[in-house]
């Protein structure tokens, strides 16, 4: 596997791990288990920290002269990375107004 889909992959797979922990956050916010909402946005934070890394090391080789091709898979690969950062910080909102509604 060329190293492009590699990373893609990569991407792919760890932001879905993220959004499954959000799926499970909000899960949990709805039942007003906010310590345990909380936590799971925590985990998400931990894969979307390692799709990062990937993302950085591609912005790295670019920046450093490296050719870096585009492929659909990249593309969807970034699309999901935005889309679960997104989804994130719209979950945390979510969570700290069930918090609030008693």
């Amino acid at each position: 596997m060329e190293s492009m889909e590699l990373a893609s992959f990569q991407i792919i797979s760890t932001v879905g791990g993220a959004r499954s922990k959000i799926t499970e956050a909000l899960q949990c916010a709805r039942q007003r288990n906010f310590t345990e909402a909380y936590q799971k946005i925590d985990e998400a934070n931990e894969f979307l920290k390692e799709g990062h890394k990937n993302h950085v090391d591609l912005i790295q080789k670019e920046a450093d002269g490296q050719e870096i091709p585009f492929s659909m898979l990249f593309m969807h690969a970034e699309d999901q990375f935005m889309s679960v950062y997104l989804l994130r910080d719209i979950a945390h909102e979510m969570i700290a107004m069930w918090k609030e509604i008693k």
